[in-house]
């Protein structure tokens, strides 16, 4: 079988040329005689890999020396604890709501210190990013907290919130290595792998130097501290090793691309083709206010239940597969990550056009 147009929202497509790379190193990883998945952590090869891995985003994002770079496990979803665990010493937190992430992310917070809600798009389903130019910060809040780009809802932050000189800590798992970052505008940077990146499993962390350290909340297990992974350079225990291999392979791809503002355009070009088809079709329409779309995933709607169901079943017989929306909100979402051809996001359209003909 032929490979799909794979429009999942994570775990995601990777480029073929990764696959392929891997696949011929998966029995015999450059002479060592043994693949990299069976491969001891401490052993010089696994060394140069994740040694490599981090040069390499560190190239790609321009990250300063006084920035660590972690390679963690427990997903996005466990840093909604590590960092207040971490970071709130006056024990007060600011969350910007913007989708189901950040308010899980909030609600997690709210174990350990005070958590202000200082804006939020909830009152119309998530559809825009609010105003964040004058936000009500918290004199004595520890940090601001954002979900940068909203998988689910298909929102991304253009400008990042004026925090009035508080750190801002962003979830950038679905806009990860999507275009450049001014890393240095935040404390934190963060996100699961699986959606631009690489598999399942693996959390990179981006922190700067000054929010590293042994002053946390009282109860904090050492491996949800950051200090402990910092001084270990990601490998105080057993790391994801195979995932961060294919990361590290994914950073050396987006490099051959041209780097993060090659990597911005390509995906700029790919979302106009299926937005200027969305804002004139007749049948679908997108669900997001226009200046606060999403390069990486775009969620749309035919406004009939029934109707969205047999586009996603028709579409997935025809090789675009994974197109059904978040269960929280329905219609349908396709992510077209970096690894996304803009070939595949023109069989979409082509197709959308098609079923548009046949069901108006």
């Amino acid at each position: 079988m032929s490979r799909v147009y794979n429009f999942s929202a994570g775990p995601a497509v990777l480029p073929e040329e990764v696959l392929k790379e891997a696949a011929a190193e998966m029995l015999d990883y450059r002479g060592t005689g043994m693949s990299v998945m069976e491969m001891s952590h401490r052993s010089r090869a696994f060394e140069e890999i994740i040694t490599t891995a981090e040069q390499d985003i560190r190239d790609l994002m321009q990250i300063p020396d006084n920035y660590r770079v972690l390679f963690l496990q427990g997903g996005a979803s466990q840093q909604f604890a590590m960092i207040p665990m971490n970071l709130m010493k006056n024990r007060v937190a600011d969350y910007i709501i913007t989708g189901q992430w950040a308010k899980k992310a909030a609600k997690e917070a709210e174990k350990y210190g005070k958590v202000n809600r200082i804006a939020s798009s909830e009152d119309k389903t998530f559809s825009y990013i609010p105003d964040c130019s004058d936000l009500p910060v918290s004199e004595d809040a520890d940090y601001v907290y954002i979900c940068e780009n909203n998988t689910i809802y298909g929102t991304k932050f253009k400008t990042l919130p004026d925090t009035k000189g508080k750190t801002l800590v962003a979830d950038v798992s679905s806009c990860f290595l999507s275009e450049p970052v001014d890393v240095t505008k935040y404390g934190l940077i963060y996100g699961g792998v699986q959606k631009n990146i690489g598999p399942a499993g693996v959390v990179i962390v981006i922190i700067r130097d000054d929010l590293i350290t042994e002053d946390v909340l009282p109860g904090t297990p050492t491996m949800l501290t950051y200090k402990t992974h910092a001084d270990a350079k990601s490998l105080y225990n057993t790391p994801p090793a195979y995932g961060i291999y294919i990361c590290g392979k994914v950073f050396k791809w987006i490099k051959a691309q041209g780097g993060l503002s090659s990597m911005k355009e390509k995906n700029e070009k790919k979302a106009k083709v299926l937005y200027d088809y969305l804002d004139q079709s007749s049948l679908f329409k997108g669900t997001v206010v226009p200046k606060d779309r999403s390069l990486m995933n775009v969620p749309f709607v035919t406004g009939d239940a029934d109707l969205d169901a047999k586009f996603v079943k028709e579409a997935g017989e025809a090789g675009l597969v994974n197109l059904k929306g978040h269960r929280t909100v329905g219609g349908m979402r396709a992510s077209i990550y970096n690894a996304m051809s803009y070939e595949g996001v023109t069989a979409l359209v082509e197709f959308m056009k098609k079923f548009e003909e046949e069901n108006l």
